[in-house]
């Protein structure tokens, strides 16, 4: 069976093609099936967007759909960049431009009031329409640097004081084990197996618990 991860975002869907690998799907992307065109993310939250996108997708490619909305909630900026975490710098801006931007909003926080979390919704949709949404959380502190090579997004700046180190500092496997896309991810793959047996009751958005620094 084939499972269509909505988005365009070759970061996004490695992620998602390792956290999903225990489960018996074939894990596809928009490009594999000629999909070229992007959802306008108008949805005021994350699980608003997440359905948004995984509804679009299922319907056009006629596929079961995961789709997510994942962004940097910083407590010092209100909640921002929030939903607008990937537009953040504007349109067609790269990684390194939105996190310098986000250095300099951030640029006279102290520490102590550096602190940040991120947050994935994903959201799962039939082709008949059923659905379901499920949240994960990190929290951390902005740093006021970036720091490591790997991942991809905010991951430089995104500390954990647990692993004294930046989410792109840490192993691959650490990261899928704590992160926001692998909680989530981890309640998306109950919600395929349940599915996968015919139990396909929605529960509504259900939140996981967070890994705190």
């Amino acid at each position: 069976m084939q499972l269509l991860i909505g988005t365009g975002n070759a970061g996004k869907l490695r992620e998602f093609a390792e956290l999903l690998a225990d489960l018996p799907y074939t894990v596809v992307a928009p490009a594999d099936l000629g999909i070229d065109e992007d959802v306008a993310e108008t949805g005021a939250t994350f699980a608003e967007n997440a359905l948004l996108k995984a509804t679009w997708y299922a319907r056009r490619s006629g596929l079961l759909t995961l789709a997510d909305d994942s962004g940097l909630e910083v407590a010092a900026l209100n909640g921002a960049p929030g939903v607008y975490s990937a537009r953040f710098a504007g349109p067609g801006a790269s990684d390194a431009e939105r996190n310098a931007l986000l250095l300099e909003r951030l640029r006279d926080v102290p520490w102590h009031a550096r602190l940040a979390r991120f947050v994935c919704c994903i959201a799962i949709v039939a082709p008949d329409g059923r659905s379901e949404t499920v949240t994960g959380v990190l929290s951390g502190v902005i740093e006021r640097a970036p720091r490591g090579s790997g991942g991809f997004g905010y991951d430089p700046l995104f500390y954990l004081l647990d692993d004294d180190a930046t989410l792109a500092e840490v192993p691959a496997a650490r990261k899928n084990a704590i992160s926001h896309r692998a909680q989530a991810a981890a309640a998306a793959r109950e919600v395929l197996r349940r599915w996968m047996v015919g139990d396909s009751t929605a529960t509504g958005d259900r939140t996981t618990g967070e890994h705190r620094p």
